[in-house]
């Protein structure tokens, strides 16, 4: 008895020793492997089923709250493909409830930027519910996934212009408060520049106004048009989509920017797909939501604003006769952007104020109060996106309103307690600054040279390529192009239309997680952890590949800006100068001459 006791000790022993204890590690990792690569690829396979239903349904904006119809764009004139909701309800949360009766409008307008609207009203938690809680009544700018034919930059701001005009005609005595979102504020800023028109306040996250400015390896995007010749390939991207430019194009220049970006994505689907799959599908589903806008308005936004930065000097031309002019504005603005954003970073918010106002002095003698927010680390789409900025200074934007509105002409500096309850707007300080101080330097000459070659490319194209394109192109080669597009193609290859194998993924995954494959203890387990490491040092290379690309960008773009600097330094000579410093010389070289040959120069 005593010798089959110490046997069985011993094969307990052995059974958890660590050679013993590493292969079921092994085992068990493979197992939970094979479950998460099939579970990962059925997340796929539903978002690009989602996808069809949503593009078959119109796409619709997605909103989570629930909104009726106030105006339609096209029955203005200019007419444009926005429209005016009001919000109705806020599901089972009724948020609505809180709504007070005289208190100021908010009219929040979502970026046009290749996605659909929504990402202000994503959530329970957005700016939507958190204009909401605060007791005001909410309206929604959305659009059309298609364009107007021949639609304008100017329509869209002139339509803007009518919703805010409308909004403020069904709340008299309380002026509305404008949010605008990235694309959607620097179009509110034009329209409240356009003809005198005011609100009582403008809100402007992570909107651009200053297209030139940023700093190495902060921006990357403001030096692409430098390295793809500028309009041109806007041009002809709009004439290969039949005057319809594809929004996926803007999309993938969104992924590009930060590769290591997507790679987390897809790996942290990857290292946990139960936990992770309703959030990736939530907003993969409005970020594979391609939106078009026409040929006019893309080479509008690209040639005045992107590469021509002409906003800052009030050379943007609305409707053929009024200028988007920046001094104009008499809107208080709350500019709330991030140091974390690498789209639209601080210095393309904020840079233009010196441009504008180059005193503190001009600013109060504009009677014009402008507040800045900058958050340390959220990214661009969490401006918009993130619940926690939602609930913290989105929610304290809206609660401190009023003061900001109070505020005496000049420039502050918004700063919030960190200690703010959850459950309330957190505390908000409101520091004067001087327009002075803000540490955004000029652009130098290069971009000036950058938005000319780009005229002349462009001016050629239009004139010997642009019509050859445009008889060329049907709406049926436009439709294959952009079925084609890498952004649609990486995405419907999942697809049970494309991969009838597919259908079976879901079965497949059953059939692991009822066999056991599927570890929920897998972050205990060693090889897990190796993983993990292994993923980490791929997305840290990538990071590292990206910043190698913009710092070569960067210092090419600088030895260019330099040389032009280097030559305006240089003086100059014009051609009547020339022709002065050519004749002494040569009546000098005669007088030469002539003395050579006198007795006074002959004779010792």
């Amino acid at each position: 008895m005593a010798a089959e006791t110490h046997r069985s000790q011993a094969t307990g022993e052995a059974a958890r020793s660590p050679s013993t204890l590493g292969v079921q590690a092994w085992a068990r990792y493979w197992a939970d492997v094979a479950w998460r690569v099939a579970s990962t690829m059925d997340t796929l396979r539903e978002r690009a089923a989602r996808m069809r239903e949503h593009e078959a349904a119109g796409m619709p904006p997605l909103l989570h709250f629930e909104a009726e119809q106030v105006a339609d764009g096209r029955d203005g004139v200019p007419a444009s493909n926005y429209r005016l909701l009001r919000i109705t309800k806020c599901g089972s949360d009724r948020l609505e409830q809180h709504v007070r009766p005289d208190a100021a409008p908010v009219v929040i307008v979502d970026p046009r930027a290749g996605h659909g609207p929504g990402i202000g009203g994503f959530r329970r938690d957005s700016e939507v519910g958190m204009a909401l809680v605060e007791g005001h009544p909410v309206y929604f700018v959305v659009f059309d996934p298609e364009p107007l034919e021949g639609q304008t930059m100017g329509a869209v701001v002139e339509t803007l212009a009518r919703f805010i005009d409308l909004v403020a005609q069904r709340h008299p005595g309380a002026e509305p408060i404008v949010y605008g979102n990235c694309q959607g504020g620097w179009a509110v800023t034009m329209a409240l520049s356009h003809c005198n028109r005011r609100a009582g306040l403008a809100v402007l996250n992570g909107s651009p106004l200053s297209y030139w400015a940023g700093e190495r390896d902060v921006n990357p995007m403001r030096l692409m048009g430098a390295f793809t010749g500028g309009v041109w390939s806007a041009h002809w991207l709009a004439d290969l989509g039949a005057g319809r430019f594809d929004g996926a194009w803007l999309v993938q220049n969104f992924e590009l920017l930060r590769p290591e970006g997507v790679w987390k994505k897809y790996d942290t689907l990857f290292a946990d797909p139960d936990g992770e799959r309703d959030r990736f599908l939530e907003f993969e589903r409005w970020w594979n939501g391609f939106y078009f806008l026409g040929r006019e308005e893309i080479l509008a936004i690209v040639k005045d604003l992107f590469i021509g930065n002409r906003l800052e000097s009030g050379e943007v031309v609305i409707d053929g006769h009024c200028h988007a002019d920046l001094s104009r504005v008499r809107t208080p603005l709350v500019i709330f952007s991030s140091y974390g954003d690498n789209i639209t970073p601080p210095h393309q918010a904020l840079g233009w104020l010196q441009a504008v106002y180059p005193t503190t002095q001009a600013l109060v003698e504009a009677g014009q109060r402008i507040v800045y927010l900058v958050h340390q680390d959220v990214g661009h789409l969490g401006i918009f996106v993130s619940a926690g900025v939602a609930r913290r200074e989105h929610r304290a934007i809206l609660h401190h309103a009023g003061t900001i509105q109070s505020l005496p002409a000049g420039l502050y500096e918004m700063r919030l307690a960190d200690n703010a309850l959850q459950s309330g707007a957190p505390h908000a300080e409101f520091i004067p600054r001087q327009v002075e101080d803000l540490p955004f330097r000029r652009p130098g000459p290069a971009f000036e040279l950058v938005g000319e070659l780009s005229g002349y490319i462009d001016s050629l194209y239009t004139s010997m390529v642009s019509p050859f394109m445009q008889l060329w192109s049907t709406r049926q080669s436009a439709w294959l192009l952009e079925q084609w597009h890498p952004m649609r193609t990486s995405r419907q290859v999942w697809s049970e239309r494309v991969t009838p194998a597919s259908a079976l993924l879901p079965v497949f995954t059953e059939m692991l997680r009822h066999a056991g494959a599927q570890d929920l203890t897998r972050t205990s387990n060693p090889w897990f952890q190796v993983e993990r490491s292994t993923s980490a040092a791929i997305e840290q290379c990538l990071a590292a590949w990206r910043v190698l690309r913009d710092g070569f960008a960067e210092a090419a773009f600088e030895q260019f800006d330099a040389g032009l600097h280097r030559q305006a330094a240089t003086p100059a000579l014009d051609a009547g100068q020339t022709d002065r410093r050519a004749d002494a010389y040569a009546e000098s070289v005669s007088d030469s001459v002539r003395n050579a040959g006198s007795p006074a120069r002959t004779t010792k």
